[in-house]
């Protein structure tokens, strides 16, 4: 357990952190006063990168983090960003003729590539039903569950289970499956499945209906039987359709991400054989992270292939999720060890990921510390969301945790 007086201090660096840096840098650096909406690319010294597309993840993300922050906070100016995406979202990235939204628009709010990705419209659901959480917009949640019906009727696979990653525009079969220019063409990937489940979950709070119930627990099911691997406790990342694993590689950050994400949909969802599963399985996730991902500075690294790190930078993302995910097994264990990692990734992010001149966070650091060559502070995936989500998540824990000791 931790002490009282270390879970106040904690508690007020999170929360500094999160308002004064996270929030604030994002309310003052990402407003797009000429197009609408928010800019598509700005770089680590603020450059603004004028005509860089503007993406279905960012803008998603965005209405996510701040319906949460005015759901917890009640800010005005929290809401209005809200707005500002709920509304732009609706008016651009809304697929008139097909359904659905587009992947990826021109600086100027103009489609530029319409494929459905099954990633993109889960984080449509994610973060519209997390609007409606906060503002009980019922547009909001209509929204949400047509995107939910979208992505069963299209992008379901009735014969294996699970999501095909991507359809055409038109919601037809593609061949073009990958997210970004560095994962694999595959049927199905990890990071999809997580996400949609992630997504359902945060719908199923609001909207408890039995075809969600139904897939929201067979997601979680194909996690423990097909993403994970037994033997290692790492996620395979890339499928055929019948799961047959396409790659050897292991992201340490979706790992301890998925730890935390997979326990919360089974809670949420409130079966109580598949709670025991799923925390189970957490742990064998969270223990492979520590003794293979963990650097001795407690940065987690980027990937690997077996025992031998590929990549020994320090993304900005797998360090936010290795603080709710450490935290997230010590509340299931009570394990000294484990909060002690999560504490050690905080004082990480606070010595090396934090850009203290300019705000925000690095996209990523090397292995001195020194941050890498990504410019990007604001991009197609540098997002508010996993670092603001792993501030708001610790300080409810922390906080459920004081009260439960009081």
């Amino acid at each position: 357990m931790i002490a009282n007086d270390a879970r106040t201090v904690w508690a007020t660096e999170l929360e500094t952190e999160l308002k004064d840096n996270i929030l604030a840098f994002w309310l003052k650096h990402s407003i797009d006063e000429q197009h609408g909406g928010f800019l598509g690319q700005v770089n680590r010294d603020l450059t603004v990168i004028e005509d860089a597309p503007k993406s279905l993840v960012l803008n998603t993300r965005l209405l996510w983090t701040f319906s949460y922050a005015y759901r917890v906070y009640g800010d005005a100016n929290y809401l209005a960003a809200a707005e500002r995406a709920f509304n732009y979202i609706n008016v651009h990235f809304f697929d008139r003729a097909n359904g659905g939204l587009y992947w990826m628009l021109n600086a100027d709010g103009s489609p530029l590539e319409g494929k459905k990705q099954i990633y993109g419209q889960a984080f449509a659901v994610y973060a519209y039903s997390e609007y409606y959480r906060a503002t009980r917009d019922a547009k909001a949640l209509e929204t949400a569950i047509q995107l939910f019906q979208l992505i069963e009727r299209y992008g379901f696979d009735p014969i294996y289970g699970g999501y095909i990653e991507a359809l055409s525009e038109e919601w037809k079969e593609t061949e073009d499956f990958s997210l970004s220019d560095k994962d694999l063409n595959e049927k199905k990937s990890m990071n999809t499945h997580l996400h949609v489940m992630e997504a359902y979950t945060n719908l199923y709070r609001v909207w408890q209906s039995a075809e969600l119930q139904k897939q929201l627990a067979s997601l979680i099911n194909i996690t423990i039987e097909h993403i994970v691997d037994k033997e290692t406790g790492h996620f395979k990342l890339f499928f055929d359709e019948a799961w047959r694993s396409q790659s050897p590689h292991i992201s340490y950050g979706h790992d301890i991400e998925g730890s935390w994400l997979l326990v919360e949909a089974a809670e949420v969802l409130g079966d109580s054989k598949l709670i025991e599963a799923a925390k189970t399985v957490a742990l064998k996730m969270a223990d492979a992270v520590l003794a293979n991902g963990y650097d001795v500075d407690g940065g987690l690294f980027n990937e690997a292939e077996g025992s031998t790190i590929i990549d020994d930078n320090k993304d900005w993302w797998p360090q936010a999720e290795a603080m709710v995910g450490f935290y997230n097994a010590y509340q299931l264990t009570g394990n000294k060890a484990y909060i002690d990692a999560a504490l050690r990734s905080w004082r990480f992010i606070q010595q090396s990921m934090i850009d203290h001149m300019y705000g925000e966070w690095y996209w990523s650091v090397q292995r001195d510390g020194s941050p890498s060559d990504n410019e990007q502070k604001i991009s197609a995936w540098k997002c508010p969301y996993h670092n603001s989500r792993a501030c708001f998540e610790l300080l409810e824990r922390l906080k459920h945790e004081e009260n439960h000791h009081n």
